[in-house]
């Protein structure tokens, strides 16, 4: 599975988020000289790619750049009028050059390094399923807790920010729905059935959106990450299995996962924030990066078309009042650094080793202005061992689990985050695409309170609520007398936790 969740700085005292504004606001015309026709006469035996050609959100502009597609050797999949978003694909390798030089394109590249096969997540390590027998002895030490789901008892998580008791304050109101982008949701688990919404749910794999019954499922059993993550956001308090952060609210699956390579493509972004804002989601959980590049340098042609094209999604999705939540990453990295190295773009092909400066270079979504960065916590609130942090990039922090330095006292002692998984099963996971969604649950209850808060007013109760246990000391995890490390900042906020870790208690009161 690719890139289930695998993250940004400063610039003095300006945001990085201000920053990318402006820049994305600024992004230069294209040359106004109209492609020829010699690209599309050209004969090419090539394979296709796809690519995204970034315009004017009006229609006379986008019929003509569709001209000038046509002209190019493209052909249009699907065209977002609203944004300005077109997505192509053209077996002509010259296209993307040619269609930048169009009047009216302010942005264009392709968005994979490998051809279109027939038809990236953040978690850490594989999936540890509950067996029988570990499931009744977790059932006998549930069951002297009145009133919790049978397997609670080694949901250390929900009881580490106070879900547990809020869930009988407010388990969240069914008015309030959050979208999981992922590999796909399972809707027919036991735990999901009773809150999932069919009716904003897809498949957005391609770039355009399939309704039909059931489109939104994950392919395979092995695509479990999605049906994993909706679990920890609103898996029902019925009597089964566990409990999600947020137990009354709805939750809908948008798949965006690639069927050969598990990839999330920029096209199907584009599509999941689109149609999350046009089918009245309020919230969205995004624990990937968009493939194929970790980090998309404005520099490079087609990187910035990426750039532009989600981040025009996600704020449209904004302006009709969908929050965003995205994980970390997993890598560790200090992202308020000024140079990080990756070597894992591009991952659809053979990745090269680049050194970044993520001021300038952007991990997308969880980059894009507006958008929730969530760190990852242990049963003990201390920063995941492989979780990515960053001062003035973290807004809060979330369980995602530890299991090698932090295990709980629970009747697995497993520090990994328990939630369910297709057909009926659960499993163990942890990583910072567990930590989203822990957020994403109680910003639900935040809005489930605050029905008529907007993203931004959202984001603010979000971090307010939050409890900021403050730098350790020491960040020595492994005990070699080096920092794995370093913390910047002070109780307000910091790189480790943001503004802190949230707690479903306090959003609730």
């Amino acid at each position: 599975m690719a890139h289930l969740r695998s993250r940004r700085r400063l610039a003095l005292a300006v945001p990085v988020v201000l920053s990318l504004t402006a820049s994305l606001g600024f992004l230069p015309a294209a040359a106004s000289a109209a492609p020829g026709t010699a690209s599309a006469e050209r004969a090419t035996d090539a394979p296709a790619l796809a690519y995204v050609v970034n315009t004017e959100a009006d229609r006379r502009t986008i019929a003509s750049v569709e001209r000038a597609i046509a002209a190019a050797g493209g052909k249009v999949v699907v065209t977002y009028d609203r944004i300005g978003v077109i997505v192509v694909h053209s077996a002509d390798p010259d296209f993307g050059k040619e269609i930048r030089k169009a009047r009216g394109v302010r942005s264009a590249g392709a968005t994979r390094t490998a051809p279109l096969t027939a038809a990236g997540t953040t978690d850490e390590g594989a999936a540890d399923y509950v067996s029988a027998a570990e499931a009744e002895r977790t059932q006998a030490v549930s069951a002297r807790t009145p009133g919790s789901e049978p397997l609670e008892a080694d949901q250390w998580d929900l009881r580490a920010i106070g879900a547990d008791r809020a869930a009988k304050i407010e388990p969240g109101s069914r008015g309030v729905t959050v979208a999981v982008i992922d590999t796909g949701v399972d809707d027919t688990h036991p735990d999901l059935a009773p809150n999932f919404s069919a009716s904003q749910s897809a498949n957005c794999v391609g770039g355009k959106a399939d309704t039909s019954e059931g489109a939104w499922r994950p392919y395979t059993d092995e695509d479990y990450h999605g049906t994993h993550v909706a679990g920890e956001i609103a898996a029902a308090r019925n009597g089964v299995g566990v409990a999600g952060v947020a137990p009354g609210v709805k939750v809908a699956g948008i798949k965006v996962s690639d069927p050969d390579n598990g990839l999330f493509y920029p096209e199907n972004v584009v599509c999941a924030f689109v149609f999350a804002a046009d089918h009245g989601v309020e919230i969205t959980n995004n624990s990937y990066y968009v493939d194929p590049w970790l980090y998309n340098c404005m520099d490079d042609p087609d990187q910035r078309a990426i750039v532009d094209a989600v981040n025009r999604a996600q704020l449209y999705a904004q302006r009709k009042g969908t929050l965003h939540l995205a994980s970390a990453g997993n890598s560790n990295h200090d992202l308020a650094s000024d140079a990080i190295v990756d070597d894992s773009s591009p991952d659809d092909t053979t990745p090269v080793t680049r050194t970044v400066d993520p001021h300038e270079c952007y991990d997308i979504p969880t980059q894009l202005p507006g958008v929730v960065t969530v760190s990852a916590t242990g049963v003990q609130n201390l920063k995941s061992y492989y979780s990515t942090y960053g001062k003035g990039v973290v807004d809060v922090a979330a369980p995602g689990g530890d299991r090698r330095y932090q295990l709980p006292d629970t009747p697995s002692k497993d520090g990994r985050i328990l939630s369910t998984m297709p057909n009926g099963a659960y499993a163990f996971l942890q990583g910072t695409s567990m930590a989203s969604p822990h957020a994403a649950g109680v910003a639900a209850l935040l809005k489930s309170k605050h029905p008529w808060a907007s993203p931004a007013q959202l984001q603010a109760l979000l971090k307010a609520q939050a409890n900021n246990p403050g730098c350790p000391e020491s960040y020595d995890q492994d005990g070699d007398g080096a920092q794995d490390a370093t913390c910047e900042g002070g109780r307000r906020v910091n790189g480790f936790y943001g503004f802190g870790i949230v707690d479903a208690l306090r959003a609730v009161k």
